[in-house]
């Protein structure tokens, strides 16, 4: 049986590689594309669809959850498995970005986010503390930290600014993190930030390595108006700067384009709502 999170290189081909991630709710062999399952469901999809197609692993989003029904209601209910009833591997995003895609709704200090809610305008306070609270009531196998993200094409200032609170924010989440009492087995993911930005992102890379020994890395910020080639470029230094016995998860990028542009420079997870989408639009993506 495989040490729960080790991730395991089988074959590699230039920085592609084919390995398996164990989690506790079963092996994920990547590269692999997680269904995006925002509000506990892959919309006009139920378990068994998604099971029949080979889903290998599930998104959901804290962000949404929180709001409705609330992350309290599914840890009273026996977590995201049973509530979704989907006994396979999930990753809950912590909603870094749709609470900084509020804009007017939201303000950004040194804590954390305080921001209205898209339902009903209820005013809500994010922090890495709280945020970790939420997940852990989720339950996911693997949770993402709190970060903070900013437009693709923002100046370096911007860039720093963002990916150094991001970095502050993940010793706050670690802490938290270790300090929650669970029931289950999860992993932490930290979050690389600094646009699109070489040296911003080789520094974030760093920093991030050096607070602790993570079981994977997020890759966030991208896909978020900055050009195809500087994305494919961040990649490119990520890939030399993360430690590669580790899976690499492309936030939020799931073109077929960019798929294989990511497998190339070494990315092992990746979700997107554009193929459920698009698919519940009498659209699909062919060969």
């Amino acid at each position: 049986m495989r040490e729960l999170f080790n991730f395991t290189i089988e074959h590699r081909q230039g920085a592609a590689r084919a390995a398996t991630f164990a989690t506790p709710h079963g092996a994920v062999e990547t590269p692999a594309f997680m269904a995006v399952g925002t509000q506990a469901t892959v919309k006009a999809l139920d378990p068994d669809d998604l099971r029949a197609m080979g889903a290998p692993m599930i998104l959901a989003n804290a962000y949404h959850l929180h709001l409705r029904p609330g992350d309290e209601l599914i840890r009273q209910l026996g977590g995201l498995h049973r509530f979704m009833q989907w006994d396979g591997p999930i990753l809950t995003d912590s909603g870094g970005f749709q609470v900084f895609s509020l804009e007017s709704l939201r303000t950004v200090d040194e804590d954390g986010v305080e921001f209205r809610s898209h339902l009903d305008g209820s005013r809500h306070r994010f922090s890495p503390e709280a945020v970790m609270e939420i997940e852990r009531n989720l339950g996911a196998d693997v949770i993402m930290q709190f970060d903070h993200v900013i437009p693709g094409q923002s100046d370096a200032t911007a860039a720093r600014d963002a990916s150094e609170r991001s970095v502050r924010w993940l010793a706050r989440c670690r802490a938290a993190f270790n300090a929650l009492e669970h029931d289950r087995p999860q992993a932490l993911f930290p979050i690389v930030q600094g646009g699109i930005h070489a040296g911003l992102r080789a520094e974030a890379a760093d920093a991030i390595q050096a607070i602790d020994d993570w079981k994977g890395f997020g890759i966030g910020g991208l896909s978020v108006g900055e050009e195809k080639p500087d994305m494919y470029a961040v990649l490119d230094v990520l890939h030399e700067r993360l430690r590669a016995d580790r899976p690499r998860y492309l936030m939020g990028v799931g073109f077929p384009e960019d798929l294989v542009e990511g497998v190339r420079r070494g990315v092992d997870l990746f979700d997107c709502v554009a193929p459920t989408r698009m698919g519940r639009n009498g659209a699909v993506f062919t060969p």
